[in-house]
Parts: C-alpha cells; sequence; structure tokens
C-alpha cells in the first residue's frame, strides 16, 4: 500500500508503473490523470488522489484529454485477488452490471446489493453503478474516436440504456458532447476512422503496462488452435490470432496481432503499450465482453514489474526473466470451453466442435463454429470425465467464470470423478486466471508465491518444461 506522499513521488517522476493502480486530480483544474501524465506537476497541496477513475468522476473531475486516464488497463490488483471486491470488479468489467444490474452482480457473488454496495465504495471510493458508467464511458470515447459508427449505435454499443444517457455521461466525464469528443480524436484517430465493415471490424488497441512478450503468447495459442475455432496466420513476429466468441447477447470474431503497438507517450522510464485488435459483432452491446475475454485470453492486466521483481531474485529464474521481460500467463476467452479442452486435448476438441459445435451463420475463412457448450456435450456424451466435466460446468457445480471464487472452484473440480490434479491445475492457472498454481509432483520453491503461474511460464518457454 502506498501513502499519499509516495504516490506524489510517482506522479513528480511520471511514473509509468502506477498507471491504473491509482488516479490523481488537480483541484485548480478539475481533471484527473495518471501518474505518467506529461503535464507538469501540480503542486502538492492542489492535489488529490482516487483508487479508481470512477471515483475520481463521482468527485466532480473530468479525464485528462493529454494522458487521456481512462485508457490505462485495469489495476493489477483486480486480475489476482480472489477477495470479494476482486471478483466484483472482474465481473463489473465483463458487463454484469449493465446486463443484470447491481442486484445479479450480487446474486453472482452471494452477497446483498447494499453489502456489495459498501465493500466496494469503501474500498474504491465508488460503488458498482459508477464504476459500470466508468467503463461505459470509456467504450464510447473509443468509439466516438476511432470508428464512424454512427452516435446512436455507440450509445448501445458501450452498454448505455438510452442515448440521452449516453449523452449525459459524456458531457459529464468528459467536458464535452459526443461530436464534439470525435472531433477532437488524435491525428491517428481521426485518419484511420471508419465505418466497420465485417471483414475488418471495430479497430481497438488493447492497453497493457510495462513490456510485453507476444511471442511466447502466441506460441502457446498456435500450438493450441482448435480447427474451426481459433486460427493462428502469418509468420512469428508478424502472426494474427483469429478466433469466435459466445457472447450475452450474440457471437463475434475477434483478431489481435502479435507485433505490439508503440509506447504509450509521456509513460517516463516505464512505458505500456498496446496490442492491436479487431472484433466484429453480431450484437453491438458484446463489445465490452469481448473485449474484457479478450484481455483476460492475453493476460493484459497483468503487473509485469511486481512479478519480474520477485521471480528475478531467484538465481534459477533470473536469467529467464532477463531474457523475457514481461512474460505473462495467458487465461482464457470461454473459462468452460478452456476446461473441455484442458481435459481433452486439441484433437479431441476439434471433434467435439465439428460434432456438435453451433455453425455460424456467416463463416469467415476457417472460422466456422462456436465451440460447443457444456449442456450440449453433456447430454451427447454423458459417459466418463467428460460427461462428469460438462454436466457440472452446465449445472453451476463447477463455475469458471469472471466473478468465481477460486477456492469453491477448486473444491469443486477435485470432486468431478476421473478429473486429475494435473488437469485441474491447469484449469485454475488458465480459466480462473489464478497466478499462484503450482503443477502436482513438482517441487517448486515457495519463494516463488505469489507467482508461481508465471514461473512456469518461463520455464516452458525457456524449454525446460512441457507445453500440455
Amino acid at each position: 500500500m502506498m501513502d499519499e506522499d509516495s504516490r506524489y513521488e510517482a506522479v513528480r517522476s511520471r511514473d509509468g508503473r502506477f498507471d491504473g493502480a491509482f488516479f490523481f486530480a488537480v483541484a485548480t483544474t478539475g481533471i484527473y490523470c495518471r501518474p505518467s501524465c506529461p503535464a507538469v506537476t501540480p503542486k502538492r497541496h492542489n492535489v488529490r488522489f482516487f483508487a479508481t477513475a470512477a471515483a475520481a468522476q463521482g468527485s466532480g473531475f473530468r479525464a485528462c484529454r493529454r494522458c487521456r486516464p481512462d485508457a490505462v488497463p485495469g489495476s493489477a490488483e483486480w486480475n489476482v485477488r480472489a477477495d470479494v471486491v476482486g471478483r466484483a470488479m472482474r465481473l463489473i468489467a465483463d458487463g454484469v452490471v449493465d446486463r443484470e444490474g447491481v442486484a445479479g452482480l450480487a446474486a453472482r457473488l452471494g452477497y446483498s446489493a447494499r453489502q456489495v454496495q459498501r465493500q466496494l465504495t469503501g474500498e474504491l471510493g465508488a460503488g458498482p453503478v459508477a464504476l459500470a458508467r466508468a467503463q461505459r464511458a470509456h467504450a464510447a470515447r473509443v468509439l466516438l474516436q476511432t470508428t464512424g459508427l454512427p452516435v446512436t449505435r455507440i450509445a448501445f454499443a458501450a452498454g448505455f440504456a438510452s442515448v440521452r444517457q449516453f449523452n449525459d455521461t459524456v458531457r459529464a466525464v468528459y467536458a464535452a458532447t459526443p461530436s464534439e469528443l470525435r472531433a477532437a480524436a488524435p491525428r491517428g484517430g481521426r485518419t484511420a476512422r471508419r465505418t466497420p465493415t465485417p471483414t475488418a471490424g471495430i479497430p481497438l488497441r488493447l492497453a497493457h503496462r510495462g513490456p510485453y512478450q507476444a511471442g511466447p503468447v502466441f506460441d502457446l495459442l498456435e500450438h493450441e488452435a482448435v480447427p474451426g475455432v481459433e486460427e493462428v496466420s502469418g509468420t512469428p513476429g508478424t502472426r494474427t490470432y483469429r478466433r469466435t466468441l459466445r457472447l450475452p447477447y450474440g457471437t463475434g470474431i475477434a483478431a489481435v496481432d502479435e507485433r505490439p503497438g508503440a509506447a504509450h507517450p509521456g509513460s517516463g522510464a516505464h512505458p505500456g503499450g498496446w496490442l492491436d485488435a479487431r472484433v466484429h459483432l453480431t450484437d453491438p452491446r458484446d463489445l465490452t465482453t469481448a473485449v474484457q475475454r479478450l484481455r483476460r485470453l492475453f493476460d493484459l492486466d497483468a503487473d509485469p514489474y511486481a512479478v519480474d521483481e520477485r521471480l528475478g531474485a531467484d538465481p534459477r529464474l533470473a536469467p529467464l526473466v532477463a531474457a523475457r521481460p514481461g512474460l505473462r500467463s495467458p487465461g482464457a476467452a470461454d473459462p468452460d470451453e478452456l476446461a473441455v479442452r484442458a481435459l481433452t486435448g486439441r484433437d479431441e476438441a476439434a471433434r467435439l466442435v465439428q460434432r456438435y459445435g453451433k455453425r455460424l451463420d456467416a463463416p469467415c475463412g476457417s472460422l466456422t463454429h462456436l465451440f460447443p457448450e457444456p449442456g450440449v456435450l453433456a447430454e451427447a456424451e454423458p459417459d466418463g470425465t467428460l460427461g462428469a466435466l460438462t454436466a457440472a460446468l452446465a449445472d453451476g457445480t463447477v463455475r469458471l467464470g469472471p466473478g468465481a471464487d477460486r477456492d469453491d472452484a477448486r473444491d469443486a473440480l477435485a470432486a468431478v470423478p476421473g478429473l486429475d490434479a494435473r488437469t485441474t491445475a491447469v484449469i485454475r492457472t488458465r480459466a480462473l486466471g489464478d497466478p499462484d498454481v503450482a503443477p502436482p509432483g513438482r517441487d517448486i520453491p515457495d519463494s516463488w508465491r505469489p507467482w508461481r503461474s508465471y514461473a512456469l511460464h518461463h520455464l516452458r518457454s525457456a524449454g525446460e518444461l512441457e507445453y500440455r
């Protein structure tokens, strides 16, 4: 935990390591920024600190147009924490409040709506409605400044219930109308802006903090790719990963490029960057959910500084960390799908896709199907471990979504007949995004905690362990 003096020192040094970890606002200007903002450092007595962008917005501050604080990756804390606040933040990022309201969020967490409101407000300075509103505002700004979509369509794609709500929120957060915000797009955004087509999709930049080793992530995705659902094209360094997505309102096809984007301006000695992506959706309301699922798959909300600092202190891992700073631990775009694939392997998963997967209404190249849902598989092939696992996923005995309780999920997986410890470890690492999983039967030092999942990826990337 940082005190306010330490936070101010981070602001004075424009330290990009803390972008997303906290925000600061300037009382004399009414603007809030990320710590790495390149503007002149304000005087200490004029600065206020906030845990979230939503808290700054709720206190009447508008987003800085220079450093765009709403565009930073989410706090790495929510990527790691397994408590109710961490689970709530992952569910809000997945769009649950937009789809189901605060009551739906609370039900998924097993708490009352009042308890959830109290915990989030007490720790983050903003409740679930305000946090979801900040997320919608960011999605709206991205669409306004990078696409030529009509404003009405953008309002609903960003998750707003009405155009009026959309207009009011954009004015409150950015002190500009949607039309003014679109006109103020950076030069590159204005040049590239276009109305998305079925082949191009909505162009996005998936931001990450610090260094990002894209090569090992794409190596793994290429090794695992299930025909019909996924494909990786191109050569190392310039590959593109594409896959189909089952989403709350419809379906989608996402494409992510391997080559990282340029560093964010003003990020000082610790630049971040982004992966270029495109998402084509049958229903624009699925945009936020699709983006968050890609972020989890590519582990874009991790804190590489914390991971590398801990693992780099170990003599065995130090040269591996130095060779691959910012190595990630990939997650899953669809946790239930990942669990089935961890059990069956790639070839059997491909058979299940062709036999039971839902064919896309408009196939795109080699992408032809959605991965079959657990309920379909449980009914079609009810026997053995596959039948037991898919039945448990279908009836909710095993829950692996973004708001899942990791301890409960671990215990539920252990109760699935025939599911071995090694497969369970893969599911915990990938589907649950657990950063601290050690495979059974291996002597893994406690000094690697809480980042043992990342340590294993270093060993695999160095050829000391095989990818499963």
